[in-house]
């Protein structure tokens, strides 16, 4: 089923001139700055969280100029997070295409992530909401937040389901949730609504987040990245973290430990990744977010009336557990 097209159907135009004002916030006269930015601009992507705020706008209301600024705002917030992040990580590609800094270099992309940062400043500002400004300001610092807290997480020896979830409320459902609060808003939603809306996207940022931590237990070019790249990176996603749980294997624990301490080998993350399939750790991922994917259909039951939005809706939470890159 060709799930985005019935995502955007009720918001093509809408969608449409997202984009145009997107790529004209990330263009620049400059010659090194512009080309970085058109380097930034090439790789698209799918434009799920964009889609959420003008779905989320068109279900309390109308798209409007307020909408669209806050969607790019959030779109370059998340942009030059990206940029920053593969910095951090040392990462050499992001979405097939090499990174700014392996581009270019670390100071380079340092510096770029920071003009997009205050361009997305700069658009929110448009919006003349002072509760937007506010919401995407805190948000800002809660993806700070949560990188600091998953780079201290790999110091800490506990192996705990709490604190996965921790750190992906802070890293990637954040983001939803923003996008459908700041959606809400921006068409005068009530207190209440906004708060329904703000729990949906994190509802749906937290399986978007465990279906790309899926990945990560099998080899897929379409992903761009080696199957075991978190362990890699010395991260223990839930697959593993319920295995590890589950089971009294004191070999694997010492496997995990190597994984945090960052001294694993590829041959021992083959180990983990057999372990992990084998003690039912992709399907205990899948039910929890067929869990996450109920709360968001009570959701779209209570909250959305319209059919094309409802319909919309529907699609881009079984695009989140269906998708396979």
């Amino acid at each position: 089923m060709d799930y985005l097209s019935l995502i955007k159907q009720p918001i093509e135009k809408d969608l449409s001139d997202f984009i145009a004002l997107f790529n004209s916030s990330l263009t620049h006269d400059d010659g090194l700055l512009s080309q970085v930015l058109t380097h930034i601009r090439q790789r698209g992507g799918k434009r799920m969280r964009p889609m959420l705020i003008l779905l989320t706008a068109k279900n309390y209301g109308k798209v409007t100029d307020v909408a669209q600024h806050a969607a790019v705002g959030l779109e370059l917030l998340h942009t030059a997070s990206l940029v920053h992040d593969d910095v951090v990580d040392e990462s050499g590609e992001r979405r097939g295409q090499a990174s700014v800094n392996a581009s270019y270099n670390n100071k380079v992309a340092v510096l770029v992530g920071d003009y997009i940062l205050s361009t997305a400043l700069l658009h929110v500002s448009y919006t003349g909401n002072q509760q937007i400004v506010q919401y995407l300001a805190e948000l800002g610092r809660t993806l700070a937040a949560g990188e600091i807290l998953q780079l201290s997480n790999i110091q800490n020896q506990e192996i705990k389901e709490e604190v996965y979830y921790q750190v992906i409320k802070q890293k990637t459902a954040a983001l939803f949730e923003a996008c459908a609060a700041i959606g809400a808003l921006s068409a005068g939603a009530s207190a209440e609504e906004v708060k329904a809306a703000g729990e949906f996207g994190q509802n749906l940022g937290i399986m978007f987040q465990i279906r790309d931590d899926i990945f990560d237990y099998f080899d897929s070019k379409e992903i761009g990245k080696p199957t075991g790249n978190d362990m890699t990176e010395g991260k223990l996603t839930l697959p593993v973290i319920y295995a590890l749980n589950n089971t009294n294997y004191e070999s694997m624990q010492t496997l995990a430990k190597k994984v945090k301490a960052g001294t694993i080998n590829p041959d021992e993350i083959a180990v983990l990744v057999e372990f992990t399939k084998q003690q039912g750790g992709i399907e205990y991922a899948e039910k929890r977010m067929q869990e996450f994917s109920q709360l968001c259909m009570q959701y779209i039951d209570q909250h959305v009336k319209d059919k094309a939005i409802r319909d919309s809706l529907t699609a881009y939470v079984d695009y989140v557990v269906q998708r396979n890159y």
